[in-house]
């Protein structure tokens, strides 16, 4: 049975900062949905280990040039603290005015409607450096699924978030 792709619509919503561990990342596009879905998997054994009460689990995206290096986080939200680790970091989401919406099904579909609407409404996305192409200050996909119930991605519900400039 193939996965329907189901896009929500475009919501304007105000977030508060979130503190959040995670694992940074480089890679090239190709291959970066396995190197990330290794870095959740790691994630995951280090909060169950540890005794973190998690938060959803996201990707974010610095810069996200598809023919260029991709950096990325794998990361979940949580008010504790990393205990010393060589690649789990803290860090923070930042809070401010983001473009939302939520999607099931195919990734790619869901981030090209969620920049369609950004092109359509003349919606700036705050960027880390306005000279990259791609890059900016806050985009994740949180997956609001738990894994645990349901294994199968493209049955996830994802929230597609990025913070608007202004």
């Amino acid at each position: 049975m193939k996965a329907e792709t189901v896009i929500g619509p475009v919501t304007i919503i105000e977030k508060p900062d979130r503190p959040y561990v995670g694992i940074r990342l480089n890679t090239p596009f190709p291959g970066m949905f396995a190197v990330a879905t290794r870095a959740l998997k790691d994630l995951r054994a280090w909060s169950k280990a540890n005794g973190l009460e998690e938060g959803p689990y996201f990707l974010r995206y610095y810069h996200c040039d598809m023919r260029d290096i991709m950096e990325i986080e794998a990361g979940f939200i949580t008010g504790a603290a990393p205990l010393d680790h060589p690649q789990i970091k803290g860090g923070l989401l930042p809070g401010g005015k983001y473009a939302s919406l939520i999607y099931r099904g195919n990734g790619l579909r869901g981030n090209q409607a969620l920049m369609q609407w950004g092109r359509d409404t003349g919606t700036v996305f705050e960027p880390i450096d306005p000279h990259l192409s791609e890059s900016y200050a806050c985009r994740y996909e949180a997956y609001l699924t738990d894994y645990r119930v349901e294994p199968r991605k493209l049955l996830w519900d994802v929230e597609l978030s990025i913070r608007v400039a202004g």
